[in-house]
């Protein structure tokens, strides 16, 4: 049996001590001036300005607001790593020095805070990072090194944007495509598996249509309110008595919203809904039973007219694939110690990373790194207290920098190595 390659990083990461303060500041710097999806000029730009400092012929503008950078060195595989730039219509309360003070106008015109409460600064800097050691290491690999900043993860329309303004078509295929995202987790380690890693999402949203009248006169109505409260609670019923033990789904009302006065029966009701499925099948019988529920009970309540639904967002499902995990993996455990490598289940979280593979048709892998002070994660732990950690998207949520920034930086630098020593050898 022929041996593996001796995969030496040496060469590769001995310059990411001296490089962490400058990282440290970017992601600071980034981290105070988070952008809404498909309005980040400034990040897109910090990020062109590092990857052209770094060597990389880099085109702006992909799917709006898009950064791609490529790095050619000989002969090889093209790996694309990725990262997503766009932060969250939420208010910082991390109380950190450099929290966010940012509002702006999203795309109703509403002004509202912003702040990147998901990590995607962290994501930024991790591949800023990753591309500069890489750049300044070009004699150790050979292939093509193909840098994506992504746009608009948080709306579900980024990737996609990027794929219909000719990604495929006016840079080289990649031979894999990889991506990592900070989540709650001891800092340091990484996690992964084979499959599916985080589910499909749709939301929807539902508007119901009744007859308004007098409070006092519930008789010359019909309520859309009531409408909507039967419906809610009968949605709940799809994962509870819709499907077997065995099959995961979660069905989630976000929104209902209805009226305006205590003693005015209103016209009609809004519904918005979350669904995360993790298998195809089930998905479209959870979508089919929420389309049935909600024509019924507008049947049942006599409404004038048949409710619309809308879809807002999709996220599709995000496959890892199984050969091309297996080679991350063997690699991560090659650097990382064993007890740094974990394990985890498929993720309720969604992203439209799994876009750029399944739609390229290349094989993708996407993990996670813990951003949770080990001490703080033991602790919680050991008082059976996980869950109430701050998690993504929560205004308190904030991974630790060290050894967050460093564990994502070397992540990025080892995975890409494992397909160009695959092709090429150690030098």
């Amino acid at each position: 049996m022929a041996s593996k390659p001796v995969i030496s990083l040496g060469p590769v990461l001995r310059k990411l001590d001296p490089l962490l303060p400058e990282l440290e500041a970017l992601y600071k710097d980034v981290h105070s001036h988070p952008e809404l999806s498909m309005q980040e000029t400034r990040t897109a730009a910090l990020a062109a300005d590092r990857l052209s400092a770094a060597g990389f012929k880099v085109t702006t503008g992909v799917g709006k607001t898009g950064v791609v950078g490529l790095l050619r060195n000989g002969d090889g595989p093209t790996v694309m790593l990725r990262a997503d730039m766009d932060a969250l219509p939420v208010q910082e309360a991390t109380g950190l020095p450099y929290a966010s003070k940012i509002t702006a106008k999203d795309r109703e015109g509403n002004i509202v805070p912003v702040s990147h409460m998901c990590g995607h600064d962290m994501h930024v800097t991790w591949l800023v990072g990753a591309t500069k050691l890489l750049a300044e290491a070009k004699t150790t690999w050979r292939g093509t090194l193909m840098a994506v900043f992504q746009p608009g993860e948080e709306t579900a329309e980024g990737a996609q944007a990027m794929i219909d303004d000719g990604l495929f078509k006016r840079f080289p295929k990649a031979d894999v495509v990889l991506g990592q995202h900070v989540m709650v987790g001891p800092s340091g380690t990484v996690a992964g598996r084979a499959g599916a890693i985080t589910s499909s999402a749709d939301s929807l949203q539902i508007r119901l249509f009744g007859r308004g009248a007098h409070g006092s006169m519930p008789q010359a109505s019909i309520d859309p309110v009531v409408m909507a409260a039967s419906t809610v609670l009968r949605l709940q019923t799809i994962v509870s008595r819709e499907l077997a033990a065995a099959e995961a789904a979660v069905v989630t009302v976000g929104a209902l919203q209805a009226g305006t006065k205590e003693n005015v029966i209103p016209d009609e009701a809004i519904i918005k809904l979350n669904v995360r499925t993790f298998d195809e099948g089930v998905r479209k019988r959870v979508l089919s039973a929420i389309h049935r529920i909600v024509n019924a009970e507008a049947a049942a309540s006599g409404s004038p007219r048949p409710p619309e639904i809308t879809t807002l967002d999709h996220y599709p499902l995000n496959v890892n694939d199984a050969e091309a995990t297996h080679r991350v993996a063997e690699a991560f455990r090659g650097h990382f110690s064993a007890e740094r490598v974990r394990l985890t289940g498929p993720a309720p979280a969604s992203e439209d990373f799994g876009s750029f593979g399944t739609e390229w048709h290349v094989p993708s892998v996407f993990w996670f790194v813990g951003g949770t002070d080990p001490d703080v994660y033991a602790k919680a732990k050991e008082a059976g207290r996980l869950n109430e950690l701050p998690v993504n998207h929560s205004p308190m949520f904030a991974p630790v920098i060290h050894p967050t920034l460093r564990t994502g930086v070397e992540a990025l630098v080892v995975a890409a190595q494992a397909w160009f020593f695959a092709q090429q050898g150690a030098h």
